[in-house]
């Protein structure tokens, strides 16, 4: 792996991470692709390996946080209005990590309850 190189985001499908990749080449950020062709080939082993990761150029990094922090999509409710924090009420929300603390979450993660992040201020909540 590149060293010169961090991942900025972590896509399920190629289309999604070259969309993003198009933006931010356009704003002459050096980007690269990986296991592009491999979800590509199989699209079912896009989660068993971690989906395709858009990586940038440590020297443009700050330059395309800020990029896809502007235009990236942000998370909605089931109605489709925007999801404020309980902390901050910025509407920059994204789901968070799931924890799996034990061995039933881990075999079956589709029962653990979804959390979110704020994109602004860190703070995880229900």
């Amino acid at each position: 792996m590149n060293s010169r190189y961090t991942t900025l985001a972590v896509f399920e499908y190629s289309t999604e991470a070259h969309l993003m990749m198009s933006k931010l080449t356009s704003e002459n950020i050096r980007t690269m692709l990986v296991d592009e062709k491999t979800i590509d080939s199989d699209p079912l082993i896009s989660q068993a390996i971690g989906g395709v990761k858009l990586r940038v150029h440590n020297d443009d990094l700050e330059k395309a946080i800020i990029q896809y922090n502007q235009i990236r999509e942000y998370q909605k409710d089931e109605k489709g209005n925007e999801i404020y924090c309980d902390n901050c009420n910025s509407s920059r929300i994204l789901i968070a990590q799931p924890e799996r603390k034990n061995i039933f979450y881990m075999l079956f993660p589709f029962f653990e309850k979804r959390r979110y992040i704020c994109n602004d201020c860190k703070t995880v909540f229900k």
